[in-house]
């Protein structure tokens, strides 16, 4: 804690990374957060995303959607390749786009909020606290599309928690009928890797087998 001017504790900022492959962006963005966060540090790439992240462990990462670079692209490959940090590091989407396939596609990858780079300063400052307390954070109209991507029994069931983002993955392709030798070429994978996350999968949701894994699926529409 620090000490403000009347001599009062001053909470610690939160930390954040600035994920975004335009310069002038990342700087006004910085410039219009509040002082409740610290940005601490910036990437404009994938790969110096994941270094970054992974070195500094943020509590947030402001993260762009459309960010350019990696086998998968964009944010969703960042989130991908930061599965192990997931409980421990926060991801806010932040994109000029509120298209639903978008919004969905990095909320399934692990991000725990989306706002558009329309929003405000003091807006963007706000989400960023709320996912730091464990909130997650969408405009109303963007909620909806979560809503109706996931099921609302879906977003509220705690087991879809318990997966990292690339078990996620690897889940829907299963439960669409893909072979693990598809799954695995589709996913940059070897077959190995997919049993060993299919396993990890089906222990998790108490499942018997993928059969079961495709009915659990199918009832949250999860695909």
């Amino acid at each position: 804690m620090s000490e403000n001017a009347a001599g009062g504790a001053r909470p610690v900022p939160v930390s954040v990374v600035i994920v975004d492959d335009h310069t002038i962006f990342r700087s006004g963005l910085k410039a219009d957060l509040g002082e409740e966060v610290e940005v601490v540090g910036e990437a404009g790439t994938v790969e110096q995303a994941v270094e970054v992240i992974e070195r500094l462990r943020p509590q947030v990462v402001l993260l762009d959607v459309h960010l350019p670079g990696g086998l998968g692209g964009g944010g969703r490959e960042v989130l991908t390749r930061c599965a192990p940090l997931l409980g421990e590091v926060r991801f806010l989407a932040l994109s000029v786009s509120d298209a639903a396939e978008d919004v969905v596609a990095v909320i399934r990858a692990g991000a725990r909020g989306y706002v558009t780079k329309t929003a405000s300063g003091p807006e963007i400052t706000d989400a960023v606290l709320r996912v730091a307390g464990g909130d997650a954070v969408f405009s109303p109209r963007l909620a909806g599309f979560v809503l109706d991507a996931f099921g609302t029994s879906a977003v509220a069931d705690d087991d879809l928690g318990k997966l990292s983002a690339r078990e996620l993955d690897v889940m829907r392709l299963i439960a669409r009928g893909y072979s693990y030798k598809e799954t695995a070429k589709e996913l940059f994978i070897s077959v190995k890797t997919v049993e060993t996350h299919v396993s990890a999968v089906l222990r998790k949701l108490q499942l018997a087998n993928r059969h079961e894994l495709s009915r659990w699926a199918a009832d949250r529409r999860i695909w």
